[in-house]
């Protein structure tokens, strides 16, 4: 769930494990959430070392280890901002509105053509490739001499990816050295 962990309301009930690397939207990489169903705890039939075992943690209230108290605190000014925008329901509003209008402009133009079934499409990261070949080349290097990064796709698929997380505002103000 690293993706789409606190991007908008879920039901918890319907998990037995949810598994998130925080860094998408909660925290620096590196922090890892973690929810299990307590009767999971203790039920694997293999040999799991010590630090591994939910369990483990658990019973310690997670501080089996020394936590990594600045990315716990980056996740704690991460949370208050949620709240402070309205909880998961304003990330929920949000977040839709952001991948619609991404997605909008891509179904609407003819230069690139979505990668996912419209009824399986994220929230969080907008698959896309050109229609036309050549179009990747020149499309990055507009975009670089926008200064924007990281849309390049996957390197075994290719295209593009537009990870639009909680903290990306729809509406971005160009820095004055760009203008």
């Amino acid at each position: 769930m690293s993706s789409n962990f606190l991007s908008r309301p879920f039901d918890s009930e319907k998990f037995d494990v949810i598994y998130a690397g925080a860094q998408k939207n909660l925290g620096p990489a590196g922090v890892t959430i973690v929810i299990i169903r307590k009767s999971l705890i203790g039920r694997s039939s293999r040999y799991i070392p010590t630090m591994l075992q939910y369990g483990t943690h658990e019973s310690k209230g997670s501080m089996y280890n020394t936590p990594p108290v600045f990315p716990i605190y980056v996740s704690m000014l991460t949370l208050r901002w949620i709240k402070q925008l309205g909880g998961l329901e304003a990330m929920d509003k949000r977040n839709a509105e952001k991948a619609s209008t991404l997605y909008n402009e891509i179904d609407r133009n003819t230069l690139f053509k979505g990668t996912t079934a419209v009824e399986d499409r994220s929230r969080m990261n907008v698959t896309f490739v050109a229609t036309k070949d050549g179009l990747d080349k020149t499309f990055m290097d507009m975009l670089k001499s926008a200064g924007i990064d990281g849309l390049q796709g996957h390197r075994s698929v290719g295209g593009f990816r537009a990870s639009i997380y909680n903290a990306l505002d729809l509406k971005v103000s160009m820095p004055s050295w760009m203008s």
